[in-house]
């Protein structure tokens, strides 16, 4: 995965998830509110948005740095994966109530780690 993918797939993991809070927050809340899962779906948005804009640093200092490159890309996917996994069963988990989606969302915390690590070994090795 190259830096341009990497932006642009952050700008638009970012507007997906700028999209999600606002409907939560209007189209949603009843919903949420009568499941019991509002503070769930916020989570999820945090999460989502925060791992969003660590995507974006990735992109630039792959962009910037091209000895970073490969590790930046690992670093890319894993927060990728992070956001769909992590957040996408948290969203789904609010909206259905289906409770064992509970259970593969660490699945989702596991790549953030990995993201996060990633850029922490990419750096100390260049």
């Amino acid at each position: 995965m190259n830096a341009k993918h990497i932006l642009q797939i952050a700008a638009i993991l970012g507007a997906i998830a700028v999209g999600v809070g606002a409907f939560g927050a209007h189209g949603l809340n009843e919903l949420l509110t009568q499941n019991g899962r509002l503070d769930t779906f916020e989570t999820a948005v945090k999460y989502h948005f925060y791992h969003s804009l660590a995507l974006l640093l990735v992109g630039i200092l792959a962009q910037t740095k091209p000895s970073y490159q490969r590790g930046m890309s690992f670093s890319a996917i894993n927060f990728i994966i992070g956001i769909v996994i992590f957040s996408g069963s948290l969203y789904l988990l609010s909206i259905s109530g289906i409770t064992w989606l509970g259970a593969i969302t660490p699945l989702g915390g596991v790549a953030f780690i990995f993201g996060w690590i990633g850029i922490f070994w990419t750096v100390k090795r260049r």
